[in-house]
């Protein structure tokens, strides 16, 4: 029986929280996929409990676009029952694993930025936001030295994983400027002071990414030119293969609850 996807309500504060729980979700599920692959049987627990962090931040944030758009939606609705063009999530996140580096300079490009974000929403003047972010920092700051960590044992190791990460960095380099993209649907808020400029979080985030980068031997690429459409639905094709393996068991058995 076919599931028909819900309507969502996308007032800038819902499209908002939509955006940063995508984001929480897509990348958290993209760790998942580790699950019994990684390289040792500890880096298969830090990279489950990452993924945990971040589905956790999701539920947080999905239920509070529930609360605020007031439409019957609720997280489990948000999570399986939209298609692809509904989800707002960055582009970056829902790139494949690749390699493991490929996997690593993913999570430090986007826990660099993430630490900064919620450290700056710890200031807003939402209080529930306000909330998430302070549970959301603490995890963050473990996800951003965890990841430093490899990129340097990586691009400092051998020839072979030095190689790696530098095609790892040149490959998702392009997806990074999105994060810092900011459209008219966002500028209302961080006015009132319910979001903040992630423009403003760029200089810091290319310091640390560049510190990390050159203690690892490796280069960023010189080129500005920038990947968008994620935040706008407009998305590359892993994502539509992401969630349908994400959204199988709720299409297939509409309701089901464990």
């Amino acid at each position: 029986m076919a599931v028909a996807s819900i309507a969502v309500t996308e007032t800038p504060l819902v499209l908002y929280t939509l955006r940063r729980a995508d984001d929480a979700l897509i990348l958290g599920h993209r760790l998942s996929e580790w699950c019994g692959h990684a390289p040792m049987l500890e880096e298969d627990m830090a990279l489950a409990n990452m993924g945990l962090d971040l589905l956790g931040q999701a539920r947080e944030l999905y239920g509070y676009a529930a609360k605020v758009e007031g439409n019957g939606n609720d997280e489990d609705k948000f999570a399986y029952l939209r298609d692809v063009r509904q989800y707002r999530n960055l582009l970056l996140v829902e790139q494949p694993n690749g390699d493991f580096a490929q996997t690593m300079v993913r999570q430090f490009f986007y826990a660099a930025f993430a630490d900064l974000y919620w450290r700056a929403m710890m200031k807003s003047s939402d209080p529930t936001l306000a909330a998430i972010a302070a549970k959301s920092e603490k995890e963050s700051a473990y996800h951003l030295r965890h990841s430093s960590e490899w990129i340097v044992r990586l691009g400092d190791g051998t020839e072979e994983s030095h190689r790696r990460a530098q095609t790892a960095i040149d490959l998702l380099w392009a997806y990074t400027g999105e994060m810092f993209h900011v459209d008219g649907s966002e500028r209302g808020l961080i006015d009132a002071g319910i979001a903040i400029d992630p423009a403003a979080l760029r200089p810091q985030w290319l310091k640390t990414v560049s510190e990390i980068v050159s203690e690892a031997t490796l280069v960023l690429p010189k080129s500005d030119w920038m990947q968008q459409g994620g935040r706008d639905g407009r998305h590359s094709e892993h994502l539509g293969h992401l969630l349908s393996e994400l959204q199988s068991m709720q299409r297939t058995f509409p309701g089901a609850t464990w």
